[in-house]
């Protein structure tokens, strides 16, 4: 049977159009490789914590970086402990106690915290740990009275977080370095 022009056209046409092109995605994965080692780099190197309108750092050159603990905001209005404010700075500094009753009762709920999660990993404290104190953090907004942070250190020392970090802006060095 002969076919028509027409129909040799779309035969021709149909056969044509009916392979699949194959997608290379050698190229992709190449980039996507390279993209995901940049990250994995990069992403270790900053340590950023969690800054408040209300809190402007002190500088320093300080070479430590930052530790995941425990946070304490102090600015001029308040004192606040992982978000939650504790008490005033004008009665903090009031009181002629040596420490702070409400971050006291405070640091001690995270304590009791901390411990209720340890026994419920069924992870054991080893005593080295317990010796060095627990770790805290505090930022002090430069133009907190120095009381007051003196009374925020003596309370957290009093309740076991004696390994005590002031957050600083960090300045360049000399060199140029962070």
């Amino acid at each position: 049977m002969k076919q028509s022009v027409r129909a040799k056209r779309m035969a021709r046409n149909h056969k044509r159009n009916s392979k699949q092109t194959k997608l290379s995605l050698v190229s992709l994965m190449d980039i996507f490789t390279i993209l995901v080692f940049f990250l994995m780099l990069n992403a270790s190197d900053v340590q950023v914590l969690d800054n408040h309108k209300s809190v402007t750092l002190p500088e320093s050159t300080s070479d430590t970086p930052a530790k995941e603990t425990l946070l304490i905001l102090v600015n001029n209005d308040a004192i606040v402990l992982q978000g939650k404010k504790v008490t005033d700075v004008d009665s903090a500094l009031q009181d002629n106690q040596d420490t702070i009753s409400a971050l006291a009762k405070e640091l001690e709920y995270h304590n009791q915290k901390r411990q209720k999660r340890a026994v419920m990993q069924h992870a054991v404290t080893a005593p080295q740990s317990d010796a060095a104190g627990q770790a805290i953090t505090i930022m002090g907004d430069r133009t907190v009275p120095y009381a007051v942070l003196k009374k925020v250190m003596y309370t957290c020392a009093e309740a076991g977080y004696t390994d005590v970090s002031l957050a600083v802006e960090q300045l360049l060095s000399s060199e140029g370095e962070v």
